[in-house]
């Protein structure tokens, strides 16, 4: 099967497809936050074959979000989230929480999310506005962005007083 890209679309969602939408690539993200380092570990852990893996992690690490780094340890290399892996972070969050709630069923999470200070389980996460309320799609206003195509703007519209 031919995979799909959306390497035309201006959509950043579709573009984040691009870099992070296979599963297995999710998977080895959510691996790299549990402190898997190493490529026999992440084989390991998620029973994944060495040239799917191979190819994902140099993926991950082309597109800025693992790097590649020596073992001090040894002979080999490692990967370690970089910063714009860590800020997949919430992310992966929201996935775990979502599949929790509606596939798991309550109290069957198969990892809990802990605040380290406390202890507790952290919030759930959610978007909010400046002030900190949350907020659901239907009190949230899309407009035109930046870098918008002209059928963007057709769709969304921008606000009054803004030029674009």
């Amino acid at each position: 099967m031919k995979k799909i890209t959306f390497d035309t679309r201006n959509c950043s969602v579709s573009q984040a497809l691009n870099v992070i939408g296979e599963w297995w690539t999710l998977l080895i993200i959510l691996e790299a936050f549990f402190g898997t380092r190493r490529f026999s570990d992440f084989e390991r852990h998620l029973g994944i074959s060495k040239n799917v893996l191979t190819d994902r992690l140099q993926k991950l690490v082309a597109q800025g979000i693992l790097a590649r780094v020596p073992d001090p340890g040894g002979k080999r290399h490692i990967y370690k989230l970089s910063d714009k892996g860590r800020e997949l972070f919430p992310v992966i969050a929201t996935l775990m929480q979502w599949g929790d709630n509606w596939i798991m069923g309550k109290g069957n999470a198969p990892v809990r999310l802990l605040d380290k200070k406390t202890g507790e389980p952290i919030a759930r996460v959610t978007v909010q506005s400046r002030q900190g309320h949350d907020l659901m799609p239907r009190d949230i206003l899309m407009e035109a962005g930046e870098g918008h195509l002209p059928e963007f703007r057709e769709r969304f519209g921008v606000r009054p007083g803004k030029s674009r």
